[in-house]
């Protein structure tokens, strides 16, 4: 089965036909920049355009880099702040002429990551981290998504994790790796008190350098590991929340944002292995 999964950025709004075996790409990434302004208008015929430079026909899945409830985009945190309270997945419906799925970048990622990726039939509570411009965070149950969590927006040494723990930060602090990892570990440290994950999946461009950073990262007990989707995630967890939302016995709204919330685990998960 394949579908086509669209991922809008800060800079850039890419999309390809996805593969939902195997997550590979059926045809070659096609990216637009993201327009400056990036208002909803704008961003929406971005979003024609990737679909209609693929001739794509049918429903298809849209990441968004914000919370998003019911298909409403309650956040913005690297576009527009008119994209608060818009009802976006019926914008890029119109847009497009087809079904949209609308569903939080990290959130995709992750899905993607636990279906084809790192967290692959991993149990109990995974949490993806994305480190780019900030900090997103997808939460997993036993494989179920638990959507729209912010944990980039932690307080950590009086300011947000983000602002201080993301690769821009690193960037634009001018940090080491090893310097990056202690603000790392810290941060983790932190979320780890919160919700003792049995698994922590470094995700974002920079998951490519993990060994430049993971060793370094200490006193944390869950696994350490880095995504390994990388940057195509977002696009083939938006392929496959939109798969999840028009699969059969779905019918209607919360029938298929519950579907999306399992799409990550086709099948039970298995209990994470214990140590020792």
């Amino acid at each position: 089965m394949e579908m086509l999964g669209v991922d809008i950025g800060g800079t850039g709004i890419k999309g390809a036909p996805v593969d939902l075996s195997d997550g590979a790409f059926l045809a070659e990434r096609f990216r637009v920049d993201t327009p400056h302004p990036s208002t909803p208008d704008a961003v929406a015929e971005v979003v024609r355009q990737v679909v209609d430079h693929f001739g794509w026909t049918g429903p298809l899945g849209v990441t968004f880099p914000g919370v998003v409830i019911n298909g409403v985009t309650m956040s913005a945190a690297n576009v527009s702040k008119s994209w608060i309270g818009q009802d976006a997945e019926a914008l890029f419906a119109r847009a497009t002429g087809r079904p949209v799925t609308l569903v939080n970048d990290a959130d995709a990622a992750g899905i993607a990551e636990m279906r084809l990726g790192a967290g692959r039939n991993r149990g109990g509570t995974v949490v993806l981290l994305t480190l780019g411009t900030g900090i997103g965070s997808a939460l997993f149950s036993d494989g179920v998504l638990v959507p729209n969590t912010e944990f980039g927006h932690l307080e950590l040494h009086g300011h947000d994790a983000e602002s201080r723990a993301s690769a821009k930060a690193r960037e634009d602090h001018d940090l080491s790796w090893e310097k990056w990892a202690k603000r790392l570990s810290d941060y983790m440290r932190h979320l780890e008190g919160l919700i003792s994950p049995s698994l922590i999946i470094v995700g974002g461009g920079v998951s490519k350098k993990a060994e430049k950073f993971v060793p370094f990262i200490e006193g944390v007990r869950a696994p350490i590991v880095p995504a390994t989707l990388v940057n195509n995630a977002g696009i083939v967890g938006a392929a496959m929340a939109g798969a999840a939302a028009h699969a059969p016995g779905t019918t209607g709204p919360d029938h298929a944002r519950s579907a999306v919330r399992r799409a990550a685990s086709p099948e039970p998960a298995r209990p994470a292995p214990e140590n020792g």
